[in-house]
């Protein structure tokens, strides 16, 4: 696997996948600027969330639970001084879905923290992660 980021200006990179697949970042916009992207810290949250997701999807498919949407908010603390690595993440789930089994959906989001989710073990090894998850019927 292999990523590149290039400078664009100020504190403004774009970085693109060897897939060819290209996102903006940006650390801090210059004063009056709009930001045009998120922060590369933001950016690994987005992974976690992303990775842990597709996780208790797949995982709760495979327990023919009938999921229809999944969605991951993940909340973060810093530490105050350089260097600002994360100290706390909590990854929250809520998935839709059709008669939807408690059981399952917590075994999933419990596979994919304590097996699976290679972003989130592996943040895991400096900050603490927690996960929590709700069920909601599927929106029409």
């Amino acid at each position: 696997m292999q990523v590149t980021s290039k400078w664009i200006d100020g504190m403004c990179f774009v970085g693109t996948t060897e897939g060819g697949h290209s996102v903006v970042m940006e650390g801090s916009a210059a004063e009056g600027a709009a930001k045009r992207g998120p922060s590369p810290m933001e950016m690994l949250l987005l992974g976690v969330a992303g990775c842990s997701s597709i996780d208790v999807v797949m995982i709760a498919e495979k327990q023919r639970q009938k999921v229809t949407d999944c969605r991951a908010t993940v909340t973060a603390k810093r530490a105050d001084d350089a260097p600002r690595v994360f100290t706390e993440i909590h990854i929250h789930f809520k998935v839709f879905g059709h008669d939807l089994k408690e059981s399952a959906i917590g075994r999933a989001v419990q596979m994919s923290a304590e097996k699976y989710c290679s972003a989130s073990i592996m943040l895991g090894k400096a900050a603490k992660i927690t996960h929590s998850f709700e069920i909601a019927g599927a929106e029409k």
